[in-house]
Parts: structure tokens; sequence; C-alpha cells
């Protein structure tokens, strides 16, 4: 029997796979923690220290979401979401490589500082966070993605749908098409594919434009790709 073609809008059923957040004891690793579970993940939120996490997890009601060390987090969850601290970046990564060795990383981190005249791309020697990311864990599939979400609007109670797109790349089809599915899973988000790995830069850059957009506007912003 002839397959169907497969085409850009096909997706992977993503419903049972749990998640991993290291560094999601932070707002916006503990805002993506609160949305997926929500969705009906369990979720792993990650620290250094098993007690903060398992305090961010009571923070969130619990349930479908628990803390434990980042080790643990790892090692435990199918897909893992790395949210920390552009500072603790590769240092963490460096010391979760066995753990994290043929699983899917999305790297959502951005490299940004900020002076009197406000936010800022950083440079990395990579590239960029998600190609530092690629780099120390060559035994993983990483993907780029969820740069430019809220933190404010993922923990709102009171916003039910997000209403954004979410940029997604990398270099494994597979991968990226998982990860596509999970923004796909939170309510008005949309995962659409933006490429390899090599051009997640001006994407971890664009956080800094986002950023001074919503100093001005007093907004919330985020991006919708058109005619997709």
């Amino acid at each position: 029997m002839t397959q169907p073609q497969r085409t850009t809008h096909d997706l992977p059923d993503v419903s049972g796979l749990s998640i991993g957040i290291l560094g999601g004891t932070g707002d916006q690793g503990k805002g993506l923690a609160r949305r997926f579970a929500l969705a009906g993940h369990e979720v792993i939120i990650g620290s250094r220290r098993a007690e903060r996490a398992e305090q961010a997890a009571a923070e969130l009601g619990g349930g479908l979401v628990r803390g434990a060390e980042n080790a643990v987090a790892a090692r435990t969850a199918d897909v893992v979401i790395v949210a920390v601290p552009w500072e603790g970046h590769r240092a963490t990564l460096e010391s979760l490589q066995a753990e994290l060795a043929g699983k899917v990383v999305v790297d959502c981190v951005n490299p940004i500082g900020f002076d009197k005249q406000g936010a800022y791309p950083l440079p990395v020697e990579e590239g960029s966070a998600a190609q530092q990311a690629a780099a120390v864990l060559s035994g993983s599939r990483v993907v780029a993605a969820f740069h430019h979400v809220s933190a404010v609007l993922l923990l709102a109670p009171d916003v039910g749908e997000m209403e954004l797109d979410v940029l997604v790349l990398g270099d494994d089809r597979e991968a990226t098409d998982l990860v596509r599915a999970l923004a796909n899973r939170i309510p008005g988000m949309r995962g659409v594919y933006a490429g390899r790995l090599r051009n997640a830069a001006q994407v971890e850059a664009l956080t800094a434009n986002l950023i001074s957009i919503n100093r001005r506007y007093k907004a919330h912003a985020g991006l919708r790709i058109t005619d997709v």
C-alpha cells in the first residue's frame, strides 16, 4: 500500500511525553512548567538544589509537577528544556552530558546583557547559546525554541491562551517536529520551523528587541508568523 506523502503540517503525538526543565525555578522555566502541566504533561522542575525545585513545584500546586535536582530531571524526563541563566549555561550542560545523552534537548536561553541603554545581545563563541549546547552535548539532539515567550503571561492565571508563535530551529527533522508539536500543546501557541541551528543567533538576539518593545509600550510582546 502506498503511504500518504508527509507534509510540513504532520506532527507526532507527544501527549504522553514527560518534560524536564533545567533552571525551572526561574520565572520562564516555572511558567513553561505550569503550561505543560495544564496541557497534561508530567513535568520535572530541575535545580541545583532539590529543595528549591520542590518549592517551585509546590508553588505551582504540585499535581503533575514535581521538583528534583537537575541531574534527576535530566535523566528522568523524555524531553529536557534548558532555561538556566546564561552565566551558568555551559557549566550546567557540561555537568549533565551523560544524563542528556540521546535525548531531545530544547535550549531557550537568551544571551542578553543590560546597560543604561537597555537590553543587547551578548557575543557567543559558538555563535549562539543553542550552538554552544550542541557543541557541549554532542550526544544529544539539540533544538532551539521558546525564546520569545513572556514569563509573565505563562504564569498569569487569567491568561488562557498564549497567542504567539514559537520559532523552532534545529538540524534534526524528527526533533524539530517533536518540539513544534509540544509547542502546539499549549493553547494559543504554535510551533513554526525557522531553520537550521546555525540560524539561532538572530532568534536569541531578537529577544533584546522584544524587551525594548515591552518597556516602551508596557506590553508582553510575542511573535506571529503570517501566511503559514
